[in-house]
């Protein structure tokens, strides 16, 4: 605050009354606390007590995923939880919404409330905004994500590979008119599912019709308006591959409404709550969530304890879960 009242040309109590947002302070004096704390990096410690601890840790972490309520993310959450209870630290949790403006504040947010680390679920197209805050010495590790503009731990599932396998399981039922359902094309993500899906086509053969490709879905009610729209076509795939759980659902809405649950074959790419209780139940490439919480946060509290260690990625394997829907042998459907 000494260093922004210099910077500004004010005093040291003007900085405070900006800072805590006072009445009585002339916008111009606004403008200019504003001007000098950006230009520092300056954020005011809001939990400055705690910091009188002999080890300045407050006893909290943030998490930050794209959506909380989404069964992915919330194991995630469940999985960083129980590393965390184990060692007293409390979990602070909040969804991104896909919003690149919103994931640096919500950053900003946690960092000024002196969160002891951060695992962050990746959603802007890049995180080089990131700097300051490994450069003020916050703990950070990426999960499901990898970032981009800056080197941090990375927690992520095999999915180019994992896709290709399940592309792999209907091309194997017979299938060759299989079409592509896909998330937000400008995330890693997506890109290497996407990827996968082309992989497992080329290795069979198989031709890849791009009017059965859709990408940048992100609702249940997108992917069903895209697979009915491909379903209405003047002819139509035996199979879908739909590469993010909420896509599935929408494909599996668009198939009962045409009938066809039980003609053209489903793999979907993470599992989701009754899926197996469908009819037919919904083989899926699932992944392991609550293990990569766990996972994310081991590394989190290592990294806080040795923070000039080298960043690594680390990879946790998904695994096909055969249920029915991705069995179905081809149909007459054209």
């Amino acid at each position: 605050m000494r260093e922004v009242a210099a910077l500004a040309g004010v005093s040291l109590k003007t900085v405070s009354r900006v800072v805590n947002r006072e009445d009585g302070v002339s916008e111009e004096l606004v403008a200019r606390v504003t001007r000098a704390a950006q230009q520092l990096d300056y954020r005011p410690n809001l939990t400055a007590s705690n910091l009188r601890r002999a080890d300045r840790r407050t006893g909290t972490i943030g998490l930050l995923v794209d959506d909380v309520a989404n069964p992915f993310f919330a194991d995630i959450h469940r999985g960083v939880e129980d590393v965390a209870r184990r060692r007293g630290v409390a979990v602070m949790a909040s969804s991104l919404d896909r919003s690149p403006d919103l994931e640096s504040d919500l950053v900003s947010a946690l960092a000024s409330r002196r969160v002891d680390g951060l695992i962050l679920g990746p959603t802007a197209r890049e995180q080089g905004y990131l700097t300051n805050e490994l450069r003020s010495g916050l703990s950070i590790v990426c999960i499901d994500q990898p970032p981009r503009g800056v080197q941090v731990d990375t927690v992520l599932t095999n999915n180019r590979q994992a896709t290709a396998e399940g592309v792999a399981h209907l091309l194997g039922a017979g299938h060759r008119d299989i079409a592509y359902l896909g998330g937000q094309a400008a995330l890693h993500t997506a890109q290497d599912r996407y990827a996968g899906f082309l992989d497992a086509m080329s290795a069979a053969g198989a031709v890849v019709r791009p009017e059965w490709v859709r990408l940048d879905l992100l609702t249940p009610e997108e992917a069903q308006q895209a697979a009915t729209g491909i379903l209405r076509g003047d002819d139509r795939p035996t199979a879908f591959f739909t590469a993010q759980n909420m896509l599935t659902m929408g494909t599996v809405r668009a198939l009962r409404e045409f009938g066809l649950s039980h003609v053209v074959a489903l793999v979907g790419f993470d599992d989701f709550l009754l899926a197996d209780l469908l009819e037919p139940a919904v083989t899926v490439v699932a992944q392991n969530p609550r293990t990569m919480g766990h996972v994310a946060a081991e590394i989190l509290f290592r990294r806080m304890d040795n923070f000039h260690d080298a960043v690594a990625s680390h990879i946790i394997a998904s695994h096909l879960i055969v249920r029915g829907s991705g069995e179905i042998p081809p149909a007459a459907t054209h």
